[in-house]
């Protein structure tokens, strides 16, 4: 999962949230050095990337769109389920996309004091694009997996990875649906948010 699909699955808590979105940015112990909710929510990172790791649903995305991104296909997988989630938000939320990417920035910059020094270096940039509610957008996602190529060792063709998922769209959103759903039991169970 990416971006929008942690945050979505973190609850209405702004420490959750946060913990969440620097998921990958705190290794080891050093979740200990961040308050209680902060901790939950990396925990919670880190027990939705190892679930969707071996989910079914995710893996046969990954699998489509190996011919994009070979190696890297499960980062490319975990960027375009964002982008179906952004398309699909009304059958997962009340509240608009737009509104909820506005209330998460807004909650990031009221606590950019705890972020990890690499959050901080492209927070700012993630605000100005508004990367969540760009992921709607085909341009928005093609813009997220050029970044990504361009800032980590990833590589692919986005606009093939875009034309695969357009083509196998409701082989996705299926996937996508019966992921948070899963996602979403072991969640409640384990950290009733």
């Amino acid at each position: 999962m990416n971006f929008l699909a942690h945050l979505y699955l973190s609850g209405s808590n702004a420490e959750v949230r946060l913990g969440n979105f620097i998921g990958d940015y705190v290794k080891g112990n050093r979740v200990k050095l961040y308050p209680p909710r902060v901790q939950i929510g990396i925990m919670l990172h880190r027990t939705i990337d190892q679930l969707t790791d071996q989910h079914k649903g995710w893996k046969t995305c990954r699998d489509i769109l190996r011919p994009s991104y070979d190696r890297w296909a499960g980062v490319a997988a975990d960027v375009m389920l964002d982008y179906v989630l952004a398309n699909e938000w009304e059958h997962y939320s009340m509240r608009g996309l737009k509104e909820f990417a506005r209330t998460f920035y807004f909650q990031m910059l009221q606590r950019y004091h705890i972020l990890p020094a690499r959050v901080r270096g492209f927070l700012p940039f993630i605000i100005h694009s508004n990367r969540l509610y760009s992921y709607r957008f085909d341009e928005g996602i093609i813009r997220a997996l050029e970044i990504m190529d361009n800032h980590t060792k990833v590589q692919g063709d986005p606009h093939q990875a875009l034309w695969l998922v357009k083509t196998n769209y409701s082989h996705f959103n299926n996937a996508l649906f019966e992921l948070i759903s899963d996602l979403k039991k072991e969640i409640d169970k384990t950290y009733k948010l």
